[in-house]
């Protein structure tokens, strides 16, 4: 594999970006520290609207503090039980303010950025699939789900690695998991499979999932590379990969993020999504990073994929 970028457009009164979903000609990007969701234009990355998940009285300075925010971390299209699409927002799942999500419904995929502002939020309570999904971790290991994803007939949320951790990948029944998110009387349905997988490293620290998208059968990753063993704490970032797993083989393929002259990108990307299909092996994609500080970029890039 290869991952080179093509360009970064630096995203003003955007803090913290920490997931993106591209649904028709629109861009929706989470932050891990505001309360809204922000809509840009995909093909320009000019920004188009914001979406209010949450009212925040703490959001004065710009980001809401560390220990209250609710860590939105994952994000994936879905189609809820009653049909309506939309979007899928989960909190990280490290500490109790963090088990919270929505359900972000959208106006039809092929309308204009314009016209395809979310039709309404839905709050959701995770605590439910929180508590199933920690009774397959290691003892001592914090919870930190920090990516998702969709296949047909599948929800995939993405476990980091904090320290020793392991990174793993909850394979969970989609209409199922669905169906108790939007009624909680209904059972938590358990993970199909819990799938282990081995990332690279850089300066001795492990690289964590950061993002993914299921395209073309295959799911398609970022990890990045933080100088932390903390589930809450930030660390000294050292740089980014993209990967590509295979669920059915278990293995695991990557490259590290590049500028176009070679030099190794040093930023913490935290999500990504397919901008363009260029041929059967070669993507453009839409990245997002978040530098820690509340500062947020996105990043085109181009990978060419080996099989």
């Amino acid at each position: 594999m290869i991952a080179t970028i093509l360009s970064e457009t630096t995203l003003l009164d955007l803090p913290s970006a920490s997931g993106v979903e591209i649904v028709g000609p629109a861009a929706y990007l989470l932050s891990d520290d505001a309360p809204y969701l922000y809509l840009l234009d995909a093909a320009t990355l000019a920004p188009v609207d914001q979406v209010e998940l949450f009212v925040s009285t703490e959001f004065g300075t710009g980001r809401i503090p560390k220990a209250r925010k609710p860590d939105l971390e994952c994000m994936a299209a879905v189609v809820a039980p009653g049909g309506q699409a939309g979007l899928l927002l989960c909190g990280s799942g490290a500490q109790a303010n963090r088990e919270t999500g929505y359900f972000v419904g959208l106006v039809s995929p092929g309308a204009s950025p314009e016209g395809g502002r979310p039709r309404f939020v839905q709050r959701l309570d995770l605590a439910g699939l929180y508590a199933r999904l920690r009774t397959h971790l290691p003892i001592g290991t914090t919870l930190n789900l920090e990516a998702a994803a969709t296949t047909p007939t599948e929800l995939l949320l993405l476990q980091r690695p904090v320290g020793a951790g392991p990174a793993l990948v909850f394979e969970l029944p989609l209409a199922a998991t669905l169906a108790h998110l939007f009624e909680p009387r209904l059972p938590v349905p358990p993970p199909g499979r819990v799938l282990r997988f081995a990332l690279p490293t850089l300066g001795g620290y492990a690289a964590g999932f950061s993002g993914a998208t299921f395209v073309d059968g295959r799911l398609l990753i970022t990890a990045s590379v933080e100088a932390t063993t903390d589930a809450l704490a930030d660390g000294a970032t050292l740089g980014s990969f993209v990967g590509l797993l295979d669920l059915a083989a278990q293995t695991a393929s990557f490259a590290r993020l590049t500028w176009g002259d070679g030099r190794a990108y040093l930023g913490k990307v935290e999500g990504l999504a397919v901008r363009r299909t260029q041929g059967p092996d070669q993507l453009e994609l839409l990245l997002v990073s978040d530098d820690d500080r509340g500062g947020s970029t996105a990043l085109v890039a181009e990978v060419q994929l080996k099989r």
